[in-house]
Order: structure tokens, then sequence, then C-alpha cells
């Protein structure tokens, strides 16, 4: 029954965050070229999708308000039916905070209960539903979200710059730790950086998407006779070795908690070396970068209030 894990049946699972103006929509397609095959989009940005129909062929499938989430599973659906090879979803962003999606059902249902918890109960499962639509997938999938909008004051050759910078996007806390890939752009130049990577592909490097970064994931995805067995295994020790260095001990019941949930386990010695690996990484993330570390923290602590 078991059998020897590989990719060879892996789809890409790929965020691109990014504040309006930072290149998403262009971002996704150049990457969805290099992916190959058959291309659909799930346009939510009034029909913005079909201005660069000059980079490639893709099919658009265009949702207005309200942005129900059935809307997004009925298009997820249908693109599968059609077998497209990539769906592009520009933008998750409105599933969330767009006029009818989860939050405005949340509030709707908050009235009508009197109590915010219990609406988050009633609302949880419709947001899982979306999301796991886009995780079992047969296409690979790219979306778009945005991202709350800061300035950043940096000073140069004695002169003071403002810069708009993107913050946490608009999304539900947690979500972009479902994804292979998480490239946030920013909007002088375009350039992308990979806030998550499970396949070490970009770590700590900044690009401009384009084809070639399609190319460069597909093959890493159908990297078929690669087995499990040839990636170094860290061990458990490593992994809360890695915790600790976080300095919020205090968290590790959440973070236990966390892991269960995420991976369908009971313990912290059931996750596989995969899974494994994927959380050294994404905790060493959170080491190197500020904001990824204090957003992880308010995740857990979010948790711990909860409880």
């Amino acid at each position: 029954m078991f059998k020897k894990a590989t990719r060879e049946s892996a789809k890409l699972r790929l965020a691109l965050t990014g504040p309006a103006g930072s290149g998403k929509t262009y971002s996704s397609l150049q990457i969805a070229k290099g992916l190959g095959g058959r291309i659909a989009m799930i346009d939510t940005e009034r029909g913005s999708g079909a201005l660069y129909a000059n980079i490639v062929d893709y099919d658009v499938l265009r949702i207005d308000p309200p942005f129900e989430p059935k809307k997004f599973l009925e298009g997820i659906k249908a693109a599968e039916d059609a077998g497209y090879d990539v769906l592009i979803i520009d933008s998750l962003s409105h599933a969330w905070a767009g006029d009818g999606g989860i939050l405005t059902i949340h509030d709707r249902t908050a009235k009508a209960v009197r109590n915010s918890f219990d609406a988050w109960r009633e609302v949880t499962p419709v947001h899982n539903q979306l999301v796991d639509a886009i995780l079992a997938s047969t296409c690979h999938v790219i979306v778009t979200m945005r991202t709350k909008t800061g300035y950043e004051v940096t000073t140069e050759s004695g002169k003071t710059k403002v810069s708009k910078v993107g913050l946490a996007p608009i999304q539900r806390d947690g979500l972009e730790y479902e994804f292979t890939v998480v490239m946030d752009l920013s909007i002088e130049g375009h350039v992308a950086t990979a806030s998550k990577d499970r396949t070490g592909l970009f770590d700590s490097s900044r690009l401009t998407p384009t084809p070639e970064t399609g190319k460069k994931v597909l093959e890493w995805l159908e990297g078929s006779g690669i087995s499990t067995e040839t990636v170094e295994k860290p061990g458990l020790k490593t992994l809360m070795e890695t915790f600790g260095h976080l300095g919020i001990d205090d968290l590790q019941d959440e973070y236990t908690a966390y892991i269960c949930e995420r991976y369908g386990v009971s313990g912290m010695d059931e996750i596989n070396a995969s899974q494994t690996t994927e959380q050294i990484t994404m905790l060493k993330q959170c080491l190197a970068r500020e904001e990824k570390m204090s957003q992880f923290a308010d995740i857990l602590r979010d948790r711990k209030l909860a409880a």
C-alpha cells in the first residue's frame, strides 16, 4: 500500500503578495508562462487581468461583487473540469476582505448571533473549504494577495527618501504558511523576495519574476527520481533548537498545537522529514525577518488567548 514518495505528482501552490502597483498580476502571468500548458485566470480586479494578453495566451473568468467564497470554489472547479494546467486567482484578498467576502459574512453572522467568537465558528469552515480547494486542486495554483500599505523613510546620499512598502497580506493570519512558495513584491522595480520557500530555490534571494522562474519551479516539482531518501533528514531536536532561538518558549505549547493541526498529527514526534524541514525553514525565516517573527508570534499568542 505504501510506496516511495517522490515529487513527480506535486503541484505548485504559489502566493504573490504586494501593495497595489507592485506587479502581482504581471508577475503571476510571467511565472505561469514558464510553467507551461493552458492557463486560466479568476479575475476579481474589474477586468484588469485581460490587460496583459500580450504576455501569454490565457482565459479569464471575471468575478464581480459580491465576492462570495462559493464563486471562487465554482471557478476553481470549472478550471479543473476544463483541464487547465495553471490557475491564477487574482486576487484572493477579495474572498477575504472584499464586498461579500469572509469578513462580510462574519460581520453579518456576528450581528445575528451577537457574538463574534460564535460567528467565527460558523465562518471558519467556509474559509477552510476555499483553502482546501486551492491546496487540493489538480492545477498549479498561483494566487495574488494585496498587502496593507505602509511607508518607509530612508536616507541615501544625504537625501531623505519616502517609499511605499507592503506590510501583512490582506488575508487571514497564517494563510501564507499553506503555500509552497510565498513571494513579496516591491513597488520599486517589482522585485520579489521569498518570505517562504519550501523549494529552497529562492531563499534569501531577490529576483524579478520571469518565465524562467516558472521553469525553475517546474523542474523542482518534476524532480522525479529524487526521493525523500536523498534529502537530508533534520531531526525533531534541530527543529526545537531552532524554535528555542526565537525567544518565545512560553508559546511552545501553542506551537505544538499548531503543528498537530497543520499536519493532522497527534504529537511533534509524528511529523515526517519533509514537514520537519518545512518548519525549520519557516522558523529560520522568522529569525531573519523581524516582521515575520512578529506575525508568527502573534498567531501563537492568539491561539493562547483563544484556548
